[in-house]
């Protein structure tokens, strides 16, 4: 089997791709990839904390509060006071991010149609379907599932 036939291989390398793509993209605003995804993240999800919003981009917290500084100095976002606990921070939009989220939408928009370029609208729903399966797969997944499979290997 090719490489290219491998699924691991071929989702890792799309992936990877995409995610090039993706920086480009930032960059031309300005911004980066991590900075487009914690816009997108407080925009469906206003006021959410920096260690909620760490858990939710799989990233170390101490990553979002340099993000977050970078798009408060841009003026981006407003760090403010949970009012049950002043030592938490939420964060929110500024008006300013309205601008920002257009920009990124197009770009998504365009990356999405480049990705997907010759693609039937059949086959892209069947990948989505079978994505959404596989994720759901493995977030799924027994913990005893990958402990047996250790045991087998010893």
């Amino acid at each position: 089997m090719s490489q290219d036939d491998d699924l691991f291989f071929l989702l890792h390398d799309v992936a990877r791709l995409v995610r090039v793509e993706a920086d480009k993209r930032a960059r031309v605003d300005g911004m980066t990839r991590a900075q487009w995804a914690m816009l997108l993240r407080l925009a469906r999800n206003p006021g959410l904390s920096q260690k909620e919003l760490a858990d939710l981009l799989e990233v170390e917290p101490i990553s979002v509060a340099r993000l977050a500084d970078r798009l408060e100095q841009n003026g981006l976002i407003q760090r403010r006071a949970d009012k049950a606990d002043r030592r938490i921070w939420r964060l929110h939009l500024t008006d300013a991010a309205a601008p920002a989220l257009r920009r990124i939408a197009i770009q998504r928009e365009e990356l999405a149609n480049l990705i997907t370029a010759s693609i039937p609208e059949p086959t892209r729903a069947t990948m989505l379907q079978g994505l959404k399966q596989m994720k759901s797969n493995i977030l799924t997944q027994p913990e005893t599932a990958t402990q047996d499979t250790q045991q087998e290997i010893a």
